[in-house]
C-alpha cells in the first residue's frame, strides 16, 4: 500500500458524517432504476417544479470561503457516484459538483469524462468489448469506451470504480458499489436531502465538451435547462451554479435559464475549445485581463480558474507571488471558485509536501491558508472536511 500512514474514518469525517445508514440510503437511490426521459419535453403535471427552493437567498448567501465538493467526496469515494455526493454532504460541503455527459439516447449522466474506461468496470465486460473505439474529443485522440455509445439502460449495468487507484487505494474498497447516476437522480436526491435537512442542497453543474456533443446531435444545454426548470433550479436565486470551460456554453445557458453561471479557466496559454472551433484567437490569458473579465461578467456571475492562475508556482513547484486576478474579477462583480484542492503530496505545492510518498497527505492546511488569503470566494476540494476546517481557521483568524 502506497498511502503512507493509515487514514482512519474518524479523520476523514471530522465534521461528522451521518454514517453507514446514509450511505446505504444513497446506494438504494443509485439502484432505484433508470431515470425518466426527463431531458425531453416540457414539464408535465406532477413534476418537481419549485422543489429546488428557488425562494432562497441566492449564491451571495453562501459561506465564504465556500467549499465545493469536487465530484463529491472524491478523496474518499469513487467520484461522481451517489455515495460520493452523499458523503460530501454528510461531511458538511456547502456545494456538491456534477459533471454532465450524455448517453446515446440523450440522458444526462454524471461522469468527469465521456470516456468511462477508467471510472467504470466497462473494460472487464465482454458484452461491451466491441464498443471500444478511438475518437477525437476536443482535439485529443482517445481510445476507450464512451457514454455516447451506450443507452442509459446499458450504462446502468456498469458499476463505478476509483479513477486513480494508485493514489487512492483505499477508495477501491467501494469499486462496484454504485452505478453511474443520471443528473435527474441527483436532482431527486438533492430535493430529498434538502427536505430531510431543512435547507437547500447546492449543486455545481458542469457541461463537458459541449461543442463536441452538439456536433454529434447530443447538445447539452437544452437538456440541462429542461431539467433545471422541471426541478425548480432555473432562477437567479436557485441553489445551483452552471459551469463550463467553454464560454459559449454559459452564454447559451444564460439565455435559457437565470441560474448563475461560472466560466472555468485552465492554463493561461490554452484556448477554450469553442474558441478553437470558432477561430477566436483569444487565450485564457486574454480572458483574465480586466477587459476579458468584463466580457465574462456580461453573461456570467463567476469564474473558476485553476489555482495556478491565482498563485503561480515557480520552477521548483512552490507558490510564487499572487496575481491580480482576485482583485480584477471582484472589480467586475465576479466571484471566484478556483480548482482543485487535494490532500495528497502529489497535488500540493512543493513547500507543503511531507515525506517522499506522493500518495501520503501533506500540509493541506498550510496550502489552503495561502489560497484563502488571496480573497477567493470558494474552492473546489476533493477533501471537503479538510477544506471546511481550513475555512473555519481562516475566518477565526480574521478572514472574511
Amino acid at each position: 500500500m502506497t498511502q503512507g500512514a493509515p487514514r482512519t474514518t474518524a479523520r476523514r469525517t471530522v465534521l461528522g458524517a451521518a454514517g453507514a445508514a446514509a450511505i446505504g440510503a444513497s446506494a438504494g437511490l443509485a439502484g432505484a432504476g433508470t431515470a425518466r426521459a426527463a431531458e425531453t419535453g416540457r414539464p408535465q403535471d406532477g413534476d418537481h417544479r419549485g422543489r429546488g427552493n428557488g425562494n432562497g437567498r441566492g449564491y451571495r448567501s453562501l459561506p465564504v470561503p465556500t467549499v465545493i465538493a469536487h465530484r463529491g467526496a472524491s478523496g474518499y469515494r469513487p467520484e461522481h457516484t451517489l455515495g460520493s455526493y452523499q458523503h460530501a454532504l454528510d461531511l458538511g460541503a456547502h456545494v456538491i459538483e456534477q459533471d454532465l455527459v450524455p448517453t446515446k439516447d440523450g440522458h444526462l449522466v454524471c461522469r468527469h469524462e465521456n470516456d468511462i474506461t477508467g471510472t467504470t468496470d466497462v473494460a472487464s465486460r465482454p458484452e461491451f468489448a466491441s464498443r471500444r473505439t478511438t475518437k477525437s474529443v476536443d482535439g485529443a485522440r482517445l481510445t476507450g469506451w464512451f457514454t455516447e455509445d451506450f443507452t442509459l439502460a446499458e450504462l446502468k449495468t456498469l458499476r463505478a470504480t476509483e479513477r486513480i487507484p494508485g493514489t487512492r487505494q483505499e477508495n477501491t474498497l467501494y469499486d462496484g458499489r454504485w452505478t453511474v447516476p443520471t443528473f435527474e437522480e441527483v436532482l431527486r436526491w438533492a430535493d430529498e436531502e434538502g427536505r430531510r435537512r431543512g435547507r437547500e442542497v447546492w449543486l455545481h453543474v458542469e457541461t463537458k465538451h459541449p461543442t463536441y456533443f452538439r456536433s454529434i446531435g447530443l447538445a447539452l444545454e437544452e437538456r440541462l435547462a429542461r431539467l433545471l426548470r422541471r426541478y425548480g433550479r432555473h432562477r437567479a436565486n436557485s441553489p445551483v451554479f452552471l459551469q463550463s470551460f467553454e464560454p459559449s456554453s454559459i452564454q447559451r445557458l444564460s439565455k435559457l435559464v437565470d441560474s448563475p453561471g461560472v466560466v472555468l479557466l485552465s492554463g493561461a496559454d490554452t484556448r477554450p475549445w469553442d474558441f478553437v472551433q470558432a477561430g477566436d484567437p483569444r487565450t485564457v490569458a486574454d480572458l483574465v485581463t480586466p477587459a476579458g473579465l468584463r466580457w465574462i461578467a456580461s453573461y456570467a456571475q463567476g469564474i473558476g480558474p485553476t489555482l495556478d492562475l491565482v498563485i503561480p508556482r515557480d520552477a521548483a513547484g512552490k507558490l510564487g507571488t499572487p496575481t491580480t486576478l482576485v482583485r480584477d474579477a471582484h472589480a467586475q462583480g465576479l466571484i471566484l471558485h478556483p480548482y482543485t484542492h487535494r490532500n495528497e503530496n502529489t497535488f500540493l505545492p512543493a513547500e507543503f509536501r511531507k515525506g517522499t510518498d506522493p500518495a501520503a497527505y501533506g500540509d493541506a492546511f498550510g496550502a489552503l491558508k495561502a489560497w484563502f488569503g488571496t480573497g477567493i470566494d470558494g474552492i473546489f476540494s476533493d477533501n471537503a472536511d479538510t477544506a471546511l476546517l481550513a475555512a473555519a481557521d481562516f475566518r477565526e483568524a480574521g478572514g472574511r
